[in-house]
């Protein structure tokens, strides 16, 4: 009986067989369970923990037991910056709002457990195409979850990205970034006080909801998951806003030793964390935990993921005023155990004891698996495929012209404007936010510091389907050119690594290969992964996810007020192309021009050289710095001509571009224009700046920069020497641009 229930609990029977011997006899049922919340990789990484130590920050921590909820980095000499990613999407695909909505509640607790305030929420979404209505009503939920969450709870939305590809049907990713700012001299830790110390339940009642979510998080998709909705957590914002005051304060008192989220498997993962990371125990009784439904059993109190929930440890003696902090803010708080030496998490039901584990072994003890890695079989085809074989845009063969293939692009859901998500979401509440979404990254002016911070979220799953090593460099590399775009230096990485079944040879494969990737390009660039999340089991019976490893960038600008914007400011600036490689790749493997116009996913990603990606972005930040650009904007998604336009709509301005034949020698059309070759930034300068001077200094750094025209008028205008590429009305672009997101969702019901 007891290894049928272990297995249903997802461990499986040589796990079983170890619990046993852990406790020298037969487990109860609560035990159970917590050895198979707190062993499923969700919470206990056991097939990915070994790869991950290729992040040396990662591995540093995990040897000497310093992982918290979030990563820090200093913004000056007195304040920190915290932030950290994690995702949602299981509970996303079976309940998209709550499920959504409580991504970004549990992610926002990681950052004020920390002690931190939290000023700005992101978030990195994945949908199968639109053109579904399940696909649609998934986005119209999601998003509407994740605004009502953040816009009550008070913290801005201000940047993100929003990706459509089939392989998402029916699996969608939904990752959530929270980002705060701490003293640096009162970060707080989870690691439990010292023995005797009183343990305090703080926030919302305790209810069945979100039992066994980690689990389910840990096990694919299938036609049952509808059934799973009971473990989907329920939020309340208007309770996470009480609770982030009160935390807050109660911090301040100094009262407090030790404090951490009741997140993926909810108490019981915060009893025995805390407890692991002091090397103490806990002795519980889980009849003094506020309940809201009094028949729960210990098991379900243990496992129940409910939301707005805490667990800290406070100073002998001073847990009453600890206790009065919350009672202030209308919040649970109760004393429910005493943190003990012998290491040891004790669970009593009113005296009785129901479970008796050491802490380590729920932790430190979780089996780790060197699993098997295969590259697909695919890979060598798709990588293999003859780009040049398909119908030119010049071509006869071709029916459309460049300009068609731009509004194609721009009515591309991937590359259109977000507005219709955007402005679902308060991205100004606080007051400090700098630029809105729609720029190359969000800054924020922090208050009470001269520096701000520059953040975005990246990824291209495309790419990394192709060759993840490669596609995953540039998700980093990407995330860094957008920081940097703003005149930010990019500083440090948090990662979402969503991923299908790990047990899968090729899923494996793809994960260690983007890992590796990831590793070897925050390396180059010194912007060190510092936190992060795995998600792993992402697939349906039918097709799993591409692989999506998402980029969270945060970078330290050190004068908001200079902050750069990607739009076009004036009529007669001058429009430069900065080149931080010798010559521009000659390719279209993986790009959105060829799966929207040809219907193609194939090819090899663009060619990453990380040191000049490194000295672009050096520069960018030093030039942006000393205000020498109107505006800037990087080339990614879509090309240079999908850059121009952008730059165009986003400034209401025309602009008119001549290229030298002579300097794209050997490029198609459609190479020149839609290709997707890395390290290039379009930037402008105002009339009276000298070119001249800036292909001097850019020079100092190995960048090239390439006269393209000038802003100005209503139409964008490309040519190469007398033949016009490219002419377009810049208002007809915009509505194009504009529409086609809710053009889609207004076919919502049909």
């Amino acid at each position: 009986m007891n290894l049928q229930a272990a297995l249903e609990m997802g461990l499986n029977e040589a796990e079983y067989e170890k619990v046993v011997g852990i406790l020298n006899r037969t487990p109860t049922l609560t035990e159970l369970g917590m050895f198979g919340v707190m062993w499923s990789e969700h919470c206990g990484y056991k097939y990915s923990r070994p790869v991950l130590s290729l992040f040396k920050n990662y591995k540093e921590a995990q040897e000497s037991g310093a992982l918290e909820n979030a990563g820090v980095i200093p913004l000056d000499d007195a304040l920190g910056i915290v932030f950290k990613m994690e995702s949602h999407n299981h509970p996303s695909a079976v309940e998209p709002f709550q499920g959504a909505a409580t991504g970004v509640g549990g992610i926002l607790r990681d950052i004020f457990t920390m002690g931190a305030r939290p000023v700005a929420n992101l978030n990195s979404l994945r949908f199968g195409p639109l053109s579904d209505v399940h696909n649609r009503y998934l986005l119209e939920h999601v998003v509407a979850g994740i605004a009502h969450y953040g816009n009550c709870v008070g913290v801005p939305t201000v940047a993100g990205e929003v990706v459509f590809n089939p392989s998402y049907s029916g699996n969608p990713l939904v990752n959530a970034m929270a980002v705060g700012v701490v003293d640096r001299k009162q970060v707080a830790s989870a690691a439990a006080g010292p023995a005797g110390s009183p343990v305090i339940y703080v926030g919302s009642a305790t209810g069945k909801d979100g039992i066994h979510g980690a689990t389910f998080a840990s096990v694919e998709l299938g036609p049952d998951s509808e059934s799973k909705r009971p473990n989907v957590q329920m939020g309340d914002p208007f309770t996470e806003k009480l609770l982030i005051e009160a935390t807050l304060e109660a911090l301040a008192t100094g009262y407090i030793s030790g404090i951490q989220d009741m997140g993926a498997a909810g108490l019981t993962c915060s009893t025995c964390e805390m407890a692991a990371k002091a090397g103490l125990g806990m002795d519980v009784d889980i009849r003094k935990v506020p309940l809201r439904e009094e028949d729960m059993t210990s098991y379900e109190i243990m496992l129940s993921e409910s939301q707005e929930r805490m667990l800290c440890t406070a100073i002998p003696g001073q847990e009453d005023q600890v206790i009065k902090v919350f009672h202030k803010w209308g919040l649970h708080a109760e004393v429910i155990g005493v943190v003990t030496a012998d290491g040891l998490v004790r669970i009593r039901d009113n005296g009785e004891v129901v479970a008796e584990v050491p802490a380590r072994a729920l932790t430190d003890e979780c089996p780790t698996y060197y699993l098997e890695a295969s590259q697909p079989a695919y890979i060598d085809e798709k990588q293999s495929f003859d780009i040049e074989a398909l119908p030119a845009v010049e071509s006869i063969e071709c029916p459309l012209t460049a300009t068609q293939c731009l509004e194609r692009l721009l009515d591309s859901p991937n590359i259109a404007s977000k507005r219709w998500i955007t402005e679902q979401y308060d991205s100004m509440v606080q007051t400090q936010t700098v630029h809105l979404p729609g720029a190359d990254a969000a800054v924020l002016q922090i208050r009470g510091a001269q520096r701000g911070i520059a953040m975005k979220v990246d990824g291209n799953s495309r790419y990394c389907y192709l060759d993840p090593f490669v596609g995953a460099q540039i998700a980093v590399v990407e995330a860094a050119r957008n920081v940097a775009c703003t005149g930010a230096r990019p500083a440090a990485v948090t990662d979402n690594l969503n991923f299908a079944n790990p047990e899968k040879p090729t899923g494996f494969w793809q994960f260690r290969r983007a890992v590796e990737g990831i590793a070897r390009a925050t390396e180059v660039l010194n912007t060190p992964v510092v936190s992060g999340n795995v998600s792993f089991y992402n697939e349906t019976p039918d097709v799993p996810i591409y692989p999506t490893p998402t980029i969270g960038m945060v970078g330290i600008m050190e004068d908001p007020g200079q902050a750069c914007g990607a739009a076009f400011v004036e009529e007669g600036d001058t429009i430069v192309l900065l080149q931080a490689y010798p010559t521009v790749e000659k390719g279209l493997g993986g790009s959105e021009y060829l799966s929207v116009i040809h219907g193609v996913e194939a090819g090899r990603p663009p060619h990453v050289d990380l040191y000049a990606e490194k000295r672009l972005q050096e520069f960018l930040a030093q030039a942006i710095g000393k205000g020498m650009f109107a505006s800037c904007h990087d080339i990614s998604d879509g090309g240079l001509a999908v850059t121009l336009a952008e730059c165009c709509m986003l400034g209401g301005i025309g602009a008119l571009v001549l290229l030298n034949p002579e300097s794209w020698e050997g490029q198609t059309t459609a190479s020149l224009l839609f290709g997707e070759a890395q390290g290039r930034v379009i930037v402008t300068l105002k009339s009276e700046d000298s070119f001249e001077h800036l292909k001097k200094v850019a020079a100092e750094h190995q960048i090239t920069a390439h006269w393209l025209g000038t802003v100005g008028g209503e139409f964008l205008r490309i040519a190469s020497g007398t033949e016009d590429l490219v002419s377009t009305e810049v208002g007809a672009m915009t509505r194009i641009w504009q529409d086609a997101i809710p053009r889609r969702m207004s076919a919502v019901n049909s």
